[in-house]
């Protein structure tokens, strides 16, 4: 479907029947032949927006998938990059993918994508200093869920694309506090959001007939699978947000233009992390 390279209806199908994990471990392999992988257009412009707010030393992206994300951060971060993500399957295939690349890797993540502990001392640490070689950083591949992340405060920069989706709205506060727990004081988690369809649009009707369907999904069967479109809204991410000891930024990612109220199509959410003296919320004039 998609392409001649992606998944089938009927593979789409079981997919959607399954876990979360399981599902996304049966769609590993041809993941990135599927509008599902972030466009690059999108990494592009969050990696452009992100280079004046750095140097960053070590980067985190949060529900890595194959890594898209992680290439964003390669050419953001100077030490470490770690990618994190549920689904073995999609670890196994980025891994693949980067090291075809000739990426340097980290000791401490097994062939299988076992997590490891960083910055807790605790068995083999993903993040590691001096770890670098030739100017490239190295690269880590961490099974975990994100809601409950194995590492300490070890990273400047926390990234995601595209996978706000498989959570919650009651989930957002335990999500957030977790990211917060990983970034060191003053370090960045960042992500992108689109402006919601006009409603009445085509794109308002699709999207709201997937998010009824797999709705319906849940309620007649188990495991769920979590995915909605509509249920990441950012004024709640910046409560919560907020809430969780950040204080946001909105950057308008101006390539993608802005819709006819003048508002931008893209933003770039940069929420920074707080000392406890510090004020949270929003920061003014920005976005």
């Amino acid at each position: 479907m998609f392409t001649p390279q992606g998944p089938t209806l009927r593979e789409l199908a079981v997919q959607a029947l399954s876990s979360i994990e399981h599902g996304y471990d049966l769609l590993a392999p041809k993941f990135d032949h599927t509008p599902f992988r972030t466009p690059d257009a999108i990494l592009d412009a969050v990696g452009r927006a992100l280079g004046p707010l750095g140097p960053f030393t070590a980067g985190l992206d949060l529900c890595c998938g194959t890594g898209a994300g992680m290439e964003v951060l390669r050419g953001l971060c100077r030490e470490s990059v770690t990618g994190v993500d549920i689904s073995t399957g999609m670890l196994t295939v980025g891994r693949a993918r980067l090291d075809a690349d000739g990426s340097p890797s980290s000791p401490g993540t097994g062939e299988d994508g076992s997590s490891s502990r960083a910055g807790t001392g605790e068995g083999d640490s993903p993040v590691r200093a001096g770890t670098r070689q030739g100017g490239t950083p190295s690269v880590a591949w961490v099974r975990g869920d994100a809601r409950a992340l194995p590492f300490g405060p070890a990273f400047d920069l926390v990234v995601s694309f595209g996978a706000f989706g498989h959570f919650l709205p009651r989930e957002l506060p335990g999500l957030f506090a977790a990211v917060h727990a990983v970034l060191r004081p003053g370090g960045r988690f960042a992500f992108p959001v689109m402006a919601p369809p006009r409603p009445g649009s085509p794109w308002y009707w699709a999207l709201l007939g997937f998010d009824t369907v797999m709705r319906v999904r849940n309620a007649v069967r188990r495991p769920t699978f979590v995915m909605y479109y509509r249920a990441f809204r950012l004024h709640d991410v910046e409560r919560e947000l907020a809430r969780a000891g950040f204080r946001t930024e909105l950057h308008p990612l101006t390539g993608f233009g802005r819709r006819r109220d003048g508002s931008p199509r893209a933003r770039m959410v940069v929420a920074t992390r707080q000392d406890s003296g510090h004020t949270q919320g929003r920061a003014p004039g920005v976005g």
